[in-house]
């Protein structure tokens, strides 16, 4: 769509015409929804400015881009937002030119900025990155990593800070917002580097320093200090939805072809009166009443988040030295629920995943027990502290995986695939997994007593209610749920359990179910006495074949020249999986039960 003949008023009326497809859509379909609403304006201003087909827009995490689809050729495609066969909710290359990246987790964008900058400069091109950042992703390390060499390559990259909860730097008010544009504007620089440059040549050496501080004392009057004395000239805070002010703002940036933090003030939920403000509910959401805000309540058994929070709860208040930590997903984990009770043992270290680990690290050095609850995709931004700071001094830190297996619609960038194949090759380290929600709650009054760093993993939503009693867990030990009188194994882990289960239920032989609860350290032993019945093995797990479950198993028997079985795995393809409906999604692999029996007739 091309806006850059637009006027202003048919920009404010692009904005709510915008604001009112996002609206629609969301609350039939579900989605990002406040975080985007309040970026609308941010991303007019981006595309008048700049040209989205040429200048890398680079969107951090990325669930604020609805408005930038919009603008770039999927107005009726977004039709389709986050459904199987789709939009992706998060910015994605092949579907269009103008997604530079492939986005979906948080603070990356200003590194890839860079390494954008260094490349046009090396190619000698006329093209700037553009980066839109929200306050929350400033709170991991890795922004500041690159904020670092940005400021020392002074190359030309323009980073609209997005603060919709005022967690950077309040607005000084007036004068400071004039204050940090006259600053910034093209005559100031102009005068202030021929300035610099006649003192450094022609004055004594005091006079540089009293010139030197009077630009410091300048400085101080704005909020921006921190992002200055890192090496980047900083404008704002502005009004981020002042459309003038914006593209005004943004002009001035593009101008000064050095790297520049544009502050921008908005709100969340900006249009829709119900979702404005900080309202976490709103930040991703299902279908909702557009009339009343009301949720569409689907009937849902409780879901293994719920199970989690509920039984740690009932944990910490047995042990006081339980403590838990969280990487910004309070709500998310179910840790909020422990955070609410016992404030000085639960923490939220917003988007920090590395601390997280390290911190709770030292803390299981002390003598507390850490229960560590982050989704299995973002666990892996912590893989270096799990090795070094935690399985190296076998620490007995728990690792409470939730979101393993496939997620959904938010698609390739969060799907739980990996934490079997990244983990189970690290030394001290347990892993296991629960089959239902009463095995949950066993698996973590389980952990408390080890001795050792240990991973348990559980699905997003609900596990399928199953009719076997629960049994406490022991180290290594399997547990054989049911004998048949074939020659197959079902062997199920965790959730996978359950899908063992509903394919056996389908087939005309009464076959043998193996729960295998322990892929580190295995049962050797129950492996190989079941290979002397069972020459036909079948895995169901919700992970990536490559390094999973499967290969685990298939160690042991090449380890004790089992040479009779025919192993075959129902694990993850090496692929990415795409986003959509679970159960779409789950049937695209060839994964449902009825699909199965059918693999395996």
């Amino acid at each position: 769509m091309e806006i850059k003949d637009k006027s202003l008023e048919e920009l404010k009326e692009l904005s709510c015409e915008i604001r009112e497809r996002i609206i629609d859509v969301v609350s039939r379909k579900g989605g990002h929804f406040s975080s985007t609403l309040g970026a609308v304006e941010l991303t007019l201003g981006m595309h008048y400015v700049f040209d989205a087909y040429s200048d890398p827009f680079i969107f951090d995490v990325s669930h604020q881009c609805y408005p930038h689809k919009l603008l770039t050729g999927r107005w009726e495609e977004f039709e389709t937002i986050r459904q199987f066969g789709g939009l992706s909710g998060f910015t994605k290359p092949n579907e269009s030119v103008a997604d530079y990246f492939v986005a979906g987790h948080s603070s990356t964008s200003i590194s890839l900025a860079v390494g954008a900058a260094k490349s046009i400069k090396l190619k000698n091109e006329n093209r700037i990155p553009v980066v839109m950042i929200g306050d929350g992703s400033m709170t991991a390390g890795m922004v500041y990593e690159a904020l670092n060499e940005l400021g020392d390559l002074k190359l030309p990259v323009v980073i609209i800070l997005n603060d919709n909860e005022m967690s950077i730097a309040k607005p000084i008010g007036a004068i400071s917002k004039y204050l940090s544009k006259i600053l910034a504007g093209k005559y100031y620089q102009g005068f202030k580097t021929k300035v610099d440059k006649f003192i450094r040549n022609n004055m004594p050496e005091g006079t540089t320093y009293i010139a030197k501080r009077m630009e410091e004392a300048m400085k101080l009057i704005t909020p921006g200090i921190l992002f200055e004395e890192m090496g980047l000239d900083y404008i704002g805070p502005i009004d981020g939805h002042d459309i003038e002010e914006i593209i005004e703002t943004l002009q001035i940036a593009k101008a000064m072809q050095k790297p520049v933090i544009v502050h921008a003030h908005t709100i969340k939920g900006k249009g829709y009166k119900i979702a404005e403000g900080q309202h976490e509910e709103w930040h991703g959401v299902g279908p909702f009443n557009i009339e009343d805000g009301e949720f569409v309540k689907k009937i849902a058994p409780k879901s293994a988040t719920a199970v989690f929070a509920d039984a740690l709860v009932k944990l910490a208040t047995k042990y006081e030295n339980v403590v838990g930590v969280t990487a910004a997903m309070p709500s998310g984990t179910g840790i909020n629920k422990l955070m609410d009770k016992f404030p000085e043992r639960f923490w939220d270290v917003a988007i920090a995943e590395q601390h997280a680990i390290t911190s709770m690290a030292a803390m299981a050095k002390e003598g507390f027990k850490p229960y560590i609850t982050i989704y299995s995709t973002f666990l892996q931004r912590g893989f270096d502290q799990i090795i070094h700071d935690v399985c190296l001094m076998n620490l007995p830190v728990v690792f409470a995986m939730d979101r393993a297996g496939i997620v959904g619609n938010d698609g390739e960038t969060h799907q739980g695939a990996f934490d079997i194949s990244y983990l189970r090759f690290i030394p001290n380290m347990v892993l296991f997994a629960p089959r239902d929600n009463k095995t949950l709650e066993l698996g973590l009054e389980f952990a408390y007593g080890l001795q050792s760093p240990c991973a348990i993993r559980y699905p997003r939503g609900n596990f399928k209610e199953l009719d076997y009693l629960p049994t406490q867990f022991e180290l290594r030990k399997a547990e054989l749920l049911k004998e048949g009188n074939s020659n197959k194994l079902f062997i199920g882990y965790g959730a996978g359990v359950s899908r063992a289960i509903e394919t056996e239920v389908l087939h005309e032989e009464e076959i043998s179910i193996l729960d295998l609860r322990f892929v580190k350290p295995i049962d050797k032993k129950c492996l190989i006495e079941l290979s002397k019945k069972y020459d036909d093995w079948y895995v169901f797990s919700d992970s990536q074949k490559q390094g999973g479950v499967s290969s685990a198993i298939l160690e042991v028997l090449n380890d004790e020249k089992i040479h009779n079985v025919q192993l075959t795995s129902f694990e993850y393809e090496d692929s990415f999986i795409e986003h959509g409906d679970t159960k779409q999604v789950e049937e695209s692999l060839g994964l449902l039960p009825k699909q199965l029996i059918s693999r395996i007739k």
